[in-house]
């Protein structure tokens, strides 16, 4: 694999710093007295092979633009993908036709100028992969051979894929802000189906960054998934009870993920989150910290400003397990009468702090229990943060994993279970957003037969 940081972007940026300005200019000849835009450009391909056999070749080259004017308190949007003068006019001139009959909204308005990121620091994120469309089928079609290789019991490959795409994206707002950064995002993935007399389970692996050097190579994921897919068979249902609980690293993301819902601005200016007015409360043990990072250098959710041109920042959301922030743009920040975090758009590389215990360790600590690697289903109620979920993973006796399950659910709490939490591994999973290692969970109700 061949990656190089790059300044150099698939589009002129130059151009659209430039557009950005034409339309702001615009939409103050049509009386807005404020306005914004955003500019996202886009382009990459993706294949696909299913039994070495090509399967699905996509190119995408996309652009939007997305313009927000306002007449005082009242607001109007239009978005376009053309950047033809003529048709720049007439979006610009639909918003402002469209604000004129909205209702005033007290909480709307740009961000203030002392809270937009005027100096932001240049990232790394820009690594363009050197692969050609025929590489990539070539990689895809290894990858699922090397896969049949490790066990006859691997029966086909359903599907292996790669995708690479680099990205543009500016903000510009008539508070006299304007910023853009370019960004690269690639991934090699690959499912298989493994057999075993009648039965049939199916699984996978993949990997994805920002730079291609530091996706995992092809035999990697060719392993991972196969051993994976056979560690499935022979799954078996459990009785319903109350039992410890391991989220594998990858599966644990998601617990952290309900949490930074239920801190959002969105949904606590509606009253939709159960974690309403909990500010300096604990919701978590002590050991948690949940902190921020945007400016990790090649991290998939790193950005030196938000969506509203709002500096980015390293936020403290847990620190000794008390909720220290909630998670703001400027609109909640302003319903909530409090100030924005910097997180319109979400999150920025959240860290979750963990202990020094390796997944094996983790499995002795619970001696006896579940360990969760498959999760199905939406069963997350952010209002009373009921919790319901179908999944799959293994059964764990006097620390070891006995054998696979399936055909269950677990259900809970968020509040019980984020209090129950007992240990955090260090297998930490980068493959996203939020990283964080294995979590066990004290207890929690397992349903099966």
């Amino acid at each position: 694999m061949i990656s190089k940081k790059s300044d150099k972007t698939f589009v002129d940026a130059n151009q659209f710093h430039a557009l950005s300005q034409e339309i702001l200019r615009e939409a103050e000849k049509n009386g807005a007295t404020q306005a914004e835009v955003v500019i996202a450009l886009n382009k990459g391909f993706s294949v696909s092979a299913h039994d070495c056999e090509v399967e699905t070749v996509e190119y995408q080259q996309d652009k939007s633009i997305e313009i927000n004017v306002l007449f005082g308190k009242r607001s109007g949007s239009a978005s376009i993908s053309d950047i033809q003068p003529e048709a720049i006019k007439q979006a610009v001139h639909a918003a402002c036709h469209i604000a004129k009959f909205t209702d005033e909204d007290p909480a709307a308005g740009l961000a203030e100028k002392d809270e937009l990121a005027k100096h932001y620091p240049q990232l790394e994120m820009n690594f363009p992969w050197d692969i050609s469309v025929e590489q990539a089928i070539e990689m895809a079609c290894e990858c699922e051979r090397q896969a049949k290789k490790i066990d006859k019991r691997i029966q086909s490959a359903e599907e292996s894929s790669i995708t690479t795409m680099e990205a543009f994206y500016v903000y510009a707002n008539s508070n006299g802000f304007i910023g853009g950064y370019p960004h690269t995002r690639h991934e090699i993935s690959c499912v298989l189906i493994g057999k075993q007399g009648n039965e049939m389970q199916r699984n996978y692996s993949y990997s994805i960054a920002t730079d291609p050097a530091q996706l995992e190579s092809i035999a990697t994921i060719a392993k991972d998934a196969a051993e994976r897919t056979v560690e499935r068979l022979g799954a078996r249902k459990l009785k319903t009870m109350k039992t410890p609980v391991i989220y594998l690293a990858e599966e644990a993301r998601g617990l952290f993920g309900h949490f930074i819902a239920a801190i959002s601005g969105g949904n606590l200016y509606r009253k939709a989150s159960f974690l309403q007015d909990h500010l300096d409360k604990k919701i978590f043990p002590s050991f948690v910290r949940l902190q921020e990072q945007p400016f990790l250098n090649r991290a998939l959710g790193t950005a030196p400003f938000d969506d509203e041109g709002v500096a980015t920042r390293e936020n403290v959301f847990i620190d000794d397990g008390i909720l220290r922030s909630y998670c703001l743009g400027v609109y909640s920040a302003r319903k909530l009468g409090l100030r924005t975090t910097g997180n319109s758009g979400g999150v920025h590389n959240l860290i979750v702090k963990h202990g020094d215990k390796n997944l094996a360790a983790l499995l002795k600590t619970m001696g006896k229990g579940l360990l969760v690697t498959e999760i199905m289903g939406n069963g997350v109620n952010l209002v009373t943060g009921d919790y319901s979920r179908g999944v799959g993973g293994f059964w764990v006796e006097n620390g070891e994993i006995q054998y696979p399950v399936t055909e269950i659910t677990i259900a809970g709490k968020l509040q019980e279970m984020y209090a129950g939490i007992q240990e955090i591994g260090n297998d930490v999973d980068v493959r996203g957003n939020i990283r964080t290692g294995s979590v066990l969970i004290g207890e929690m109700m397992v349903a099966g037969s």
